[in-house]
């Protein structure tokens, strides 16, 4: 997948670029779970993810 789409997608909708970068695993656990808390940690977990 285009790395500058999962970059946009980790800033807008950051558990749906985890889950295309990674599937359904911890990864989307955790990050759905920080969303839940705050946005901005999500934000960033999803675009560690995805650049990793």
């Amino acid at each position: 997948m285009n790395r500058l789409l999962l970059i946009l997608l980790a800033i807008f909708l950051p558990p749906v670029a985890v889950f295309l970068k990674g599937g359904a695993g911890k990864e989307l656990l955790i990050n759905i779970v920080l969303c839940l808390l705050f946005f901005f940690p999500g934000m960033v977990h999803a675009l560690w993810v995805c650049t990793r």
